[in-house]
């Protein structure tokens, strides 16, 4: 596989269930899906390590813009109402807040705007916690916690 996207390059029209069309989506998906795979493998056969910080953070981007979308529409997910979700890196000054609005999951650029709960933790934790792998309470929760368990509502497991 690393043969076949080093000899494509990130920008090959392919096939993909995405938006994007490229072979670079590919090789983002792969890569963050080897690195949680690798956590879980190691999870079930002693402890297990952590998400290198750049991949970590991408995995939160992607799950954000990519999976969340995607979840919604296979899964039927109930419409959002406005629920505004922030969730903040502590190993870096990034965040990303998050607003359900009916169909749409919109990532809101810039300064951080009002977030009716935040999830503080490292990349990796965030991460993570977006792929089910650990509980919400490895994260600093501030806000309306009761919203934290509803996003796997509005943004379903596969």
């Amino acid at each position: 596989m690393a043969g076949l996207f080093a000899e494509l390059g990130p920008d090959t029209t392919v096939w993909t269930w995405s938006v994007e069309q490229t072979s670079g989506f590919w090789l983002r998906m792969q890569l963050i899906e080897l690195a949680v795979h690798r956590w879980d493998a190691e999870s079930a056969t002693g402890t297990p390590g952590t998400l290198a910080p750049d991949v970590a953070a991408d995995a939160v981007t992607q799950t954000i813009q990519v999976m969340a979308p995607a979840r919604r529409g296979w899964r039927q997910a109930p419409p959002g109402a406005g629920e505004r979700y922030r969730f903040r890196r502590t190993d870096s000054p990034e965040s990303w807040t998050v607003l359900f609005s009916g169909d749409q999951v919109l990532l809101v650029p810039g300064v951080p705007s009002p977030a009716d709960v935040e999830a503080e933790g490292s990349a990796c934790d965030l991460a993570l916690f977006l792929w089910g792998r650990v509980p919400a309470t490895r994260l600093r929760v501030t806000g309306d916690a009761a919203l934290l368990p509803h996003w796997f509502t509005l943004v379903p497991p596969v």
